[in-house]
């Protein structure tokens, strides 16, 4: 794939002589290309002004959070307006297939690495994020619920089966009938915990880094779990609950945000007529147990 004059521009500033060094574009991202250098820097380059003020954030975001983190994630080298450079963090993506390639001592300890590192960055003091000046989000209630609830009916109804509605409908019930809350306890959360921004080492068996906290925000750790549940299944959970104390209690949230997300997606693609958002869930694994599950009523 050829790279755009614009980057190799940017690249020689900080690599001269690059144009003699090997280079491979990725485009898969909704916001940000990425040109990896002799596997040695990622050179990211964001396509929007979202993007941009993205870059700049994320810059100040990880200054602040890496002091608390035990994981690797990008050390900016070099930050322009519409350019970010990092040491490239080798790896695969961590999905489902390559986690179940793994024998269980190493599935055990790749669960035990992510629960410590989301576990650190979800009780990061709130106090030490004060400087970022980032947005208080908003609880959610149960009359908001019921009001996604008939956007859903609206959008999405007329394209689904029978039995597809039913399920629609019974993931909401446990929110709707007070089985389940959905408040959650203020952290900062990663937001955007795909399978590609967990790094694997499939020949030593760890996890190398995490990265791209673009859309890093504070809200529900139950949203950095969902996306767990997403990739790779809640039976990954288990091993994670030494690690991270407090899991179960927020599993149900995580359980109904891995199953709204499709839907959400789903009306993003309706309103945007944008027929990608109709295919993220491809691939994705979400073998979980229903909302609500185990309680009465």
């Amino acid at each position: 794939m050829e790279i755009p004059a614009a980057y190799l521009q940017q690249i020689d500033v900080f690599l001269p002589h690059a144009a003699t060094k090997a280079m491979r574009l990725n485009r898969d991202g909704l916001v940000n290309e990425v040109v990896i250098v002799d596997d040695q820097w990622s050179f990211r380059f964001p396509n929007n002004e979202e993007g941009k003020v993205a870059l700049h954030k994320e810059s100040q975001l990880l200054e602040v959070v890496q002091p608390h983190l035990s994981l690797p994630t990008p050390r900016f080298q070099w930050l322009s307006d519409d350019c970010v450079v990092y040491e490239f963090i080798p790896g695969q993506p961590l999905d489902r297939n390559t986690l179940l390639c793994q024998d269980e001592r190493t599935q055990t300890k790749v669960a035990e690495q992510l629960a410590a590192f989301l576990h650190e960055l979800h009780t990061i003091p709130l106090d030490a994020l004060s400087q970022l000046a980032l947005e208080a989000p908003t609880q959610p209630t149960v009359t908001g619920w019921r009001e996604k609830f008939a956007e859903i009916e609206r959008d999405l109804f007329p394209y689904l089966w029978a039995n597809q509605k039913q399920w629609v409908t019974d993931l909401f019930a446990p929110l709707l009938d007070g089985r389940v809350d959905m408040r959650f306890q203020t952290a900062l959360i990663h937001n955007d915990l795909a399978s590609y921004h967990i790094l694997f080492d499939p020949v030593a068996g760890r996890i190398n880094g995490v990265i791209d906290f673009g859309v890093a925000r504070l809200g529900d750790p139950a949203g950095d779990i969902s996306a767990l549940l997403n990739n790779v299944g809640e039976e990954f959970l288990y091993p994670m609950r030494a690690a991270y104390p407090g899991l179960d209690a927020m599993l149900d949230r995580a359980r109904f945000k891995a199953s709204y997300i499709e839907l959400w997606w789903l009306q993003q693609g309706l309103r945007t007529h944008d027929i990608s958002w109709y295919m993220v869930h491809i691939g994705r694994a979400r073998p979980m147990m229903p909302v609500g599950w185990g309680k009465e009523g």
